[in-house]
């Protein structure tokens, strides 16, 4: 599960401005950074303008998930990641920076805004947190915990139905023992008893 890049733009009439994006692009090669990065951008800024107000989306494209948030003002959060990473998990995290950012920067300078002169500092430590969703959403931890302990429960009973399988067998060899050594004694009397000791 991988986060590449997380962004905030504005929608504008004529087209998408981008206020301000953070990425993590090194899982790739030294000399593919800067263009997976304006790949990134780029992307982003077309799935905002195909965007509605008030709507959540999510696109696939190549590889990637674009995950969308327009709130009704047109603040947009977008978030590129691999295709495992959990989506309620991206929609918490845009919905955290889309009101972190509203509150930081005044709604007049977001037509005209930039990445330079944005104010809000607070991507890159939202990208680098949440690139583990168990430590950037508490629910996703704690269904990961659910989910070790359902799977040592399961094979704890296993385990128990084994043992009980061997137990049952263990009874049952050891009634016929019971049962053989009862007639080995029987026998071992009546032999015995036809000899007599003078």
């Amino acid at each position: 599960m991988k986060l590449y890049s997380l962004s905030v733009l504005y929608k504008g009439y004529a087209k998408a401005v981008l206020l301000k994006a953070a990425y993590d692009v090194s899982s790739f090669s030294f000399f593919q950074r800067p263009s997976v990065q304006e790949f990134m951008a780029s992307t982003s800024q077309l799935i905002v303008e195909c965007s509605l107000k008030g709507s959540k989306a999510s696109t696939k494209e190549q590889e990637y998930l674009c995950h969308v948030y327009m709130t009704n003002d047109s603040l947009v959060g977008v978030v590129i990641a691999d295709s495992e990473y959990s989506s309620r998990v991206v929609f918490t995290l845009l919905e955290k920076v889309l009101d972190e950012f509203s509150k930081q920067v005044d709604r007049i300078d977001w037509p005209v805004g930039s990445p330079g002169t944005s104010q809000y500092a607070g991507l890159d430590g939202h990208l680098s947190r949440y690139q583990n969703p168990r430590e950037g959403h508490p629910t996703t931890k704690v269904q990961a915990e659910l989910d070790e302990t359902k799977i040592i429960l399961q094979n704890t009973t296993e385990s128990l139905l084994e043992r009980g399988g061997k137990l049952d067998d263990l009874v049952s060899k050891s009634e016929a023992l019971g049962i053989q050594f009862k007639a080995f004694y029987k026998t071992a009397r009546k032999q015995n008893s036809c000899c007599a000791i003078m």
